[in-house]
Parts: C-alpha cells; structure tokens; sequence
C-alpha cells in the first residue's frame, strides 16, 4: 500500500525508504519501516468494522505522522487504543501523535520505565530530527496489566502476554489467535541482530520458547521484514550461539567486549547492526557469572564501546 505524499516524509533521511503498510491477513496490517536499524521501528494497524487500533507507534513526530496517515487511509476511523509492546521510545514516542485520543495499554512496568526515563533515548541521539514530539507529553499507558489481557477491535479479539525479561522486562507481545498473527514487538526482530542490553539472554530463550507454542503463521517483529516462524528458530540459534560465546570468553578471561572483537559477529555479520553482540556479551556475560536476569548494566559505556567495534562510527539512529 502506498502511503499518502501529505504526510511529512519529506523530513526523513533520503537514503532511507519510507514505510510501507502490508495487509498480513484481514484487516491486520504491519506497518513496516526499512530497513529495520536502530529506531526504525514497526507498527501494527489493527482493523474492526468501525475501529481502530494500532501495535506501537514511532520514534519521530514525522514518522508517528506517518502510521496515523495510514491508518486513517484504512477508512475505519480514529485510532482509538494504542497497544505498546514495551517502554522503548521508538515504539512509544509517538503515541500521542500518531493516536491522540486513544487509550494507551501496556505492561505496568512498561509504564513504570516510560516514566522513569522519559525522552532520554534522544540523548542518545541528538542530531536525529524528533520533530515536535518535545512539545507534546509522553503518552504513557493507561491501562495496564501484569500477565496476560484481552483487548477487543469490534468482534477481533487480541491477546497482549507478558513474555519479558526478554528484550527488556516489560515486553509484551500482539497475539491474534483466529488469524495466528504475531506482532512481537522486539522479542523477535527478523534479519536484525537480537538485542538484550535491558532484558535477558535467558528470559528471551524461555520467551521465544512461549511464542513457538502459540504456532504462528505470520510474525511482524519490533524490526524487520515481516516473517514467518523461522523466525523463531533463528533467533534461538542467535541466543545460544552468543551463550557459548559467554562461556568460552569467561573461560579465556576476557572482557564482553575482547570476546566480541575475538568472535567478528561469527556467522551473523550479515544481520543489521552486528555491533549489538558487545552489548549482548555483556548481559550473556552477567548471567554466566549467576547474577540476577534484572542485573542493571550501563547502557552509556556500552553504547562507547559498540563505537570502538564498529571503528569509531557510533551505533546510527536512521529515523
């Protein structure tokens, strides 16, 4: 589906495409934003006969701008509920543009960190353009719950499940059973190198574990193209794969990071932003050692030394 020459695409970068909409099955669409690195973020748009719903929202005023431009193309009406998947902003920024009369939900602890960290991703990134979203209060959620909820679009029921720690420990993902549609928010991130700073090597395991039950048809990952289930068995590979990584740099007596440099991605060099193993090293390295899954590392140090494996480029914010 093309989208609408209004909206204001013209603030993004010119070498990156724009968004596209696919129609995954009836009335579900995946709001698909290339080519799926840092910041670039998916969404879903969920459809009734008269509502609307949305799976995450944008990290940029111009992009939020964008997904509620699709959605009201859709011709079913305002965006009434926004389903967050988990607290980073570049799913959450753009709640209050892309639906600002909707009712946000998310997990509680989701809206617990939204409002400890507030728009502090853009101290990562200050030279992206955010738009106007400083002028405009985060949207945090509303309505909450710690396991499992059921949310209705019209007669389209839709299971939000608690799978986190994984990516972090507030992720939920999307589930529509009568069409086995997964949204995963960034649990699940096809052709994009898992990322684990925040959540857990262990936790995402047991997590893709959970969403292999449900035997999905279609899966819409936080990043990413859409996929089917191979998903899962890839990002499980990727997983115990950096595990082993874990164990054998301990056993070597080197840092997160000297194992990263050891290792060059290994098989995965391919996958989008592989500078994220040294970041994955260092919470698969803290688990080796038996710490708490909710161990805090510091993203700051990381993020520097993502920069030095990458040859002094920092990780780049494309949205």
């Amino acid at each position: 589906m093309s989208l609408p020459t209004t909206t204001p695409y013209d603030r993004l970068r010119p070498s990156v495409p724009p968004p596209r909409v696919e129609e995954v099955a009836d009335g579900i669409h995946a709001f698909v934003q290339p080519d799926g690195g840092w910041c670039l973020s998916n969404s879903g748009i969920l459809t009734g006969r008269r509502s609307v719903a949305l799976v995450d929202s944008a990290a940029t005023e111009a992009r939020a701008r964008g997904l509620r431009a699709a959605a009201l193309g859709l011709g079913r009406g305002e965006p009434r509920t926004v389903l967050n998947t988990h607290h980073h902003g570049d799913h959450t920024f753009g709640n209050a543009v892309a639906a600002p009369r909707a009712t946000v939900v998310g997990h509680e602890l989701a809206r617990t960190e939204m409002a400890e960290r507030g728009e502090a991703l853009k101290q990562v990134w200050p030279d992206t353009d955010w738009g106007d979203l400083g002028g405009i209060e985060l949207s945090l959620p509303t309505v909450t719950f710690t396991d499992r909820l059921t949310v209705y679009v019209d007669d389209l029921a839709v299971e939000l499940i608690h799978v986190g720690p994984a990516h972090t420990n507030s992720d939920v993902v999307v589930w529509l059973p009568e069409q086995r549609v997964l949204f995963a928010g960034d649990v699940l991130m096809p052709g994009c190198t898992p990322y684990v700073l925040a959540g857990s090597v262990l936790g995402s395991l047991r997590a893709v574990e959970r969403l292999r039950a449900l035997a999905p048809r279609v899966v819409v990952g936080g990043h990413g193209p859409v996929a089917g289930p191979r998903v899962l068995d890839e990002t499980e590979a990727y997983l115990r794969w950096l595990g082993r990584l874990a164990d054998e740099g301990l056993a070597a007596g080197l840092t997160p990071y000297e194992t990263a440099r050891e290792a060059a991605a290994g098989p995965y060099a391919e996958l989008r932003d592989p500078e994220r193993i040294v970041a994955n090293l260092h919470r698969a390295f803290s688990e080796a050692q038996g710490l708490p899954l909710d161990t805090p590392i510091r993203s700051g140090p990381v993020f520097a030394e993502m920069t030095r494996y990458n040859g002094g480029r920092p990780p780049a914010c494309l949205a």
